[in-house]
């Protein structure tokens, strides 16, 4: 299996933000590398899944856009309050 590659990088941080650090990596007996990396993955991971979330809403706004597809908020509760009892629905057909 390949191992992947790491690279230094400095970063600068508030003393008070350094201390909260070092003190959640020794009360978590890690250290305070693990501590930061685990933490800028976790950021990055979020960060990811929120990007993806705004590019699929700008598409469906562009979608829309093009073609005037919708389903009201009315149809769309609807089928969520069915969807929530327990009925296994198709969501409702789009019109203009």
């Amino acid at each position: 299996m390949p191992t992947s590659t790491t690279r230094p990088v400095a970063v600068k941080l508030k003393q008070d933000i350094h201390k909260r650090i070092k003190y959640l990596a020794d009360a978590r007996d890690r250290t305070t590398h693990w501590m930061m990396c685990e933490a800028i993955e976790q950021y990055v991971v979020r960060e990811e899944k929120h990007e993806a979330f705004l590019q699929d809403g700008i598409r469906a706004w562009n979608e829309y856009q093009s073609t005037g597809l919708h389903v009201t908020q009315e149809e769309a509760s609807a089928w969520l309050t069915k969807l929530a009892a327990g009925e296994d629905l198709e969501p409702p057909e789009c019109h203009v």
